[in-house]
């Protein structure tokens, strides 16, 4: 018979080989940073093989992703004050029309005195509505005065979801798309970039941001990948309500074309005119 203590004795000596091959992985690693202070890890690669299924195609199921609830019609509403409106959720509903059978509506509250009549007509002319049970989803917009655009969904188990980047990757999630952890992190750090320094930063921000943006375009088509995500539509609309298109350089001004050549893009355009 095996002594039991020499068993215990083989069995932490593979545990400490085991922590010693991870730690010398994470040396190596190390090491190479240490050799290359200045380089910048090149993650193009890595995300050009991150296939997805393009945002046309038919395969998300909203059932599986939001629940089903009784077979009851999902309600997305979204508060948002007309003075500064979200286009980034007006492209999103534009592309989830693509994709699904959305019953929208727009309403005033009464806190707002005015809206502009393209903003009342946001989602186009609405026809005569089929019954509820017949659509996918309910996307309602409120204009409200508001601070930042709140969207409420769920409303009996979920807190409110606020600002327009949180509410964009929300919706945006509604198509199922995934992503690896490098192309996912990318992604919403261009949403916040676009948010909190192209849209809301100082003039030194946006100048930065604007370099930033033409250096990733010049590398692939899309700002993370070869395909449109969350971060194109944000970064788009920021673009435009800022006034910082005419300043594009080259390579963002071939991405723009991109973008407006897109359906949900170019009807947003006529409501910046």
């Amino acid at each position: 018979e095996v002594d039991p203590s020499l068993q215990a004795l083989e069995s932490r000596q593979e545990e400490i080989l085991k922590r010693l091959y991870e730690l010398k992985s994470a040396v190596d690693g190390l090491s190479k940073m240490i050799q290359t202070p200045d380089a910048d890890l090149d993650v193009t690669n890595i995300i050009q093989t991150d296939e997805c299924s393009p945002l046309t195609t038919n395969g998300a199921d909203l059932d599986l992703m939001l629940g089903k609830d009784y077979g009851a019609l999902k309600d997305v509403v979204i508060n948002a004050n007309p003075s500064l409106p979200p286009l980034s959720l007006l492209v999103l509903h534009s592309l989830l029309c693509e994709r699904y059978k959305i019953l929208s509506a727009v309403h005033t509250h009464s806190s707002v005195k005015s809206v502009p009549e393209n903003l009342l007509k946001c989602f186009g002319e609405q026809t005569k509505k089929q019954p509820r049970h017949e659509y996918q989803l309910g996307f309602t917009l409120i204009w409200k005065d508001v601070p930042k655009p709140q969207m409420k969904f769920s409303i009996q188990t979920m807190c409110p979801i606020e600002g327009e980047g949180n509410i964009a990757r929300f919706l945006f999630s509604l198509f199922g798309q995934k992503y690896n952890a490098v192309t996912s992190t990318l992604i919403d750090s261009w949403v916040d970039t676009a948010i909190f320094q192209l849209k809301e930063g100082s003039s030194k921000e946006k100048g930065a941001v604007l370099r930033s943006m033409n250096a990733a375009l010049g590398k692939t088509s899309w700002l993370v990948g070869n395909e449109l995500t969350i971060a194109d539509i944000v970064a788009w609309c920021a673009l435009y309500q800022t006034g910082s298109a005419n300043a594009a350089p080259a390579n963002m001004q071939k991405w723009m074309k991109s973008c407006e050549n897109l359906a949900p893009f170019s009807s947003v355009m006529k409501l910046l005119k």
